[in-house]
């Protein structure tokens, strides 16, 4: 395998050269050829999805094939003007010169993606990655298989391995491909992995973009429209049964407003998840990915419980299929492992507040979250949580849907992600912006050179344009 790796790696390093010149019509066509391959195995992706995490066709179409159309469509509109140099301004050492922003391919890049969207969490950075005029080498997750062999048959459809070359397999081979000398790694997972990339990619001096994830907090003020806020929080934590980065992780809501939030989400969830039955509906309602996170955040449920939490709704965990029925805890002890680890799953803490800056103290005691979400009413208190807090993207009164505009970067801020992606964000990810002076036949520089004496009049000079 090794040997292979280094192979592809080294034929991308040499056709790197070629796609620097490639213009934009070459690489929309490229774009357009992607898509083309997407639509042919549509089918396929939503039964591998299906497949590895049980997610219904709606769900599917929604949050991975539709969102990857949607990117494609937006970089090939726009490409033409981001490849274009941007003009800057002047400055008085280069008063007559021409002054422009070049962006050219960073070369050969390390894509590894994740199991919880494996589909769009690949071809998001890939469509940025194309867009700029680079060479790719995928590492999909090895916990989601089925999606991993369609976009293996995809991208074997589209490219040579010289251009964009896709590896499957275990830990094993993203370390192996963690020690070559890429020219930039996009990663997206856990906050631990990425510690591991980022340590990975300082050996070799190489950039990175890492999406990791983190807490990522709710807060309702008494203003709030409870019951939108309910409807909107429930959809946001179960969807993919909660395995999503920006899922609502806990909610902080006043106490008077806690037991009706409470009683009006199981309403919502029952409503939209279980169909009439006492079950989930197993039909719309995703599986956790495999046994081992099954057992991590059943886990989590008993050790909340053993520290006395109570468990106000659900609870309820069904190995045989990998479900972990929608669960509601409060009275949480600030020591159990609920509220120090990243949930990833179906599993609500409510925690009440006597005053709003007791939730903002509470959300800065942890580790920056990707997401932070606001329902309220009182735009004074919006903008009071947006100023003292620091998150990845923040959504007012609705939740993830920030992720879904390309005109909007998305990302993390130190522990909950490095650099930002999608749209012109993601192209500029890919793109080292070069500065280029065009020094025109008439310049005064040579007014700074020396030898020195007689020219104090130039300082003074230069003082008085400052």
């Amino acid at each position: 395998m090794m040997h292979t790796i280094n192979s592809v790696f080294k034929a991308q390093q040499a056709y790197k050269y070629t796609l620097r010149a490639s213009n934009a019509t070459q690489r929309i066509n490229k774009l357009k050829k992607l898509k083309d391959s997407i639509e042919k195995h549509e089918d396929a992706i939503y039964e591998a999805l299906q497949s590895d995490l049980r997610k219904c066709t709606f769900e599917a179409a929604v949050t991975e094939l539709i969102f990857i159309y949607g990117e494609i469509d937006f970089a090939i509109k726009n490409l033409n003007g981001w490849m274009k140099p941007k003009f800057v301004g002047k400055t008085i050492t280069n008063l007559f010169a021409k002054n422009r922003i070049y962006y050219e391919p960073k070369g050969v890049c390390l894509i590894i993606s994740p199991w919880n969207y494996p589909f769009q969490l690949m071809m998001s950075p890939l469509i940025s990655a194309i867009a700029a005029g680079n060479c790719a080498i995928l590492k999909p997750s090895e916990l989601s298989p089925e999606t991993s062999a369609i976009l293996l048959k995809i991208i074997e459809e589209c490219f040579e391995d010289s251009e964009i070359s896709c590896f499957e397999g275990d830990a094993s081979v993203s370390a192996a491909l963690l020690t070559l000398p890429f020219d930039h790694i996009f990663f997206t997972g856990s906050t631990a992995i990425g510690k591991v990339v980022m340590e990975a990619a300082a050996k070799n001096l190489t950039s990175v973009t890492l999406e990791l994830g983190g807490k990522s907090p709710v807060v309702l003020d008494s203003s709030a429209n409870l019951k939108k806020a309910v409807e909107k929080i429930a959809w946001g934590k179960l969807m993919n049964a909660g395995q999503t980065c920006i899922a609502p992780d806990y909610i902080l809501i006043p106490e008077d407003l806690q037991q009706s939030f409470i009683q009006q989400y199981k309403e919502a969830v029952e409503r939209m998840f279980f169909n009439g039955n006492q079950k989930p509906d197993t039909t719309i309602y995703a599986k956790i990915i495999n046994d081992r996170h099954f057992n991590r955040l059943s886990g989590l449920i008993n050790d909340a419980s053993a520290k006395g939490a109570e468990i106000i709704y659900g609870g309820v965990t069904d190995p045989s299929e990998r479900t972990i029925y929608p669960t509601v805890i409060t009275n949480l002890s600030p020591d159990a492992e609920i509220m120090r680890e990243e949930i990833f799953g179906p599993i609500l803490p409510v925690i009440p507040f006597k005053k709003l800056d007791d939730a903002i103290a509470m959300i800065n005691e942890k580790s920056k979250p990707l997401a932070l979400y606001i329902f309220s009413e009182n735009s004074q208190n919006i903008r009071h949580i947006i100023k003292q807090t620091s998150a990845g993207g923040t959504c007012v009164n609705d939740v993830l849907i920030h992720i879904s505009n390309p005109k909007l970067p998305f990302g993390g801020v130190n522990g909950s992600g490095v650099g930002s992606c999608h749209g012109q964000f993601g192209f500029k990810t890919f793109s080292h912006e070069r500065a280029v002076v065009f020094q025109s036949g008439f310049d005064v520089t040579n007014l700074i050179y020396p030898p020195y004496e007689k020219k104090s009049w130039v300082l003074r000079w230069l003082k008085r344009l400052m």
